[in-house]
């Protein structure tokens, strides 16, 4: 199975790469529309600024691709910055519209004098039963590196949470898009079976 994993000039996606070919899927780097547009299953990751973000989507025409390939009911994971373009605003680097998928915002995260970015192993608490969590106990210790989080409007997309200096949305979903603030990539075994449960998926067209 060929998956997309859309590059759009923000963060390594050398270790997405990696880890989708460990799962034995055959990573597709999308820099282009076409790319995109061609796959059944997708990944958005990245690293950085929010407003950067949408400037690199943008100048490769990659947000409208996005925007199309959800809208047509295919599986889309973001992950950490890629899961914040998923928003309908975000405030770093100067508020700008996000992809528009899952309705809030994000902001920086109010840490409580703690040092950002946040970054190491935390534990995730799930609020309800998803694709992506199946066989996956809830308190599970994932690994982030962020300084931003979002806040969707409505309670119901928010999959998961946990806590750095405030409790706030480790995981979302939202019909067949999903986002993680976390990186699965990097976070163990734990990490490639959420991976491996939103690669299996890409062959259920519902």
């Amino acid at each position: 199975m060929k998956v997309a994993v859309i590059d759009y000039g923000r963060g390594n996606i050398h270790s997405v790469c990696k880890a989708v070919t460990q799962l034995g899927a055959e990573p597709v780097i999308a820099a282009e529309p076409t790319a995109v547009s061609g796959q059944g299953i997708a990944i958005l990751p990245g690293t950085g600024a929010f407003s950067d973000a949408m400037t690199g989507l943008a100048a490769r025409g990659l947000d409208t691709a996005v925007r199309g390939f959800a809208a047509q009911g295919k599986p889309l994971l973001g992950i950490c910055l890629g899961m914040q373009a998923l928003m309908t605003q975000g405030d770093e680097g100067g508020t700008r519209a996000g992809l528009g998928w899952i309705p809030g915002t994000t902001r920086l995260l109010r840490a409580g004098g703690r040092k950002l970015p946040h970054t190491g192993w935390n534990s995730v608490e799930f609020l309800r039963g998803s694709d992506l969590t199946a066989g996956i106990p809830s308190q599970t210790y994932f690994y982030f590196a962020h300084s931003y989080a979002v806040v969707p409007e409505d309670g119901f997309d928010v999959i998961g949470l946990t806590c750095y200096g405030e409790r706030f949305a480790a995981m979302i979903g939202r019909g067949r898009i999903w986002g993680v603030q976390f990186h699965p990539e990097k976070s163990g075994r734990q990490g490639l079976r959420l991976l491996a449960n939103f690669l299996s998926l890409g062959g259920d067209p519902r």
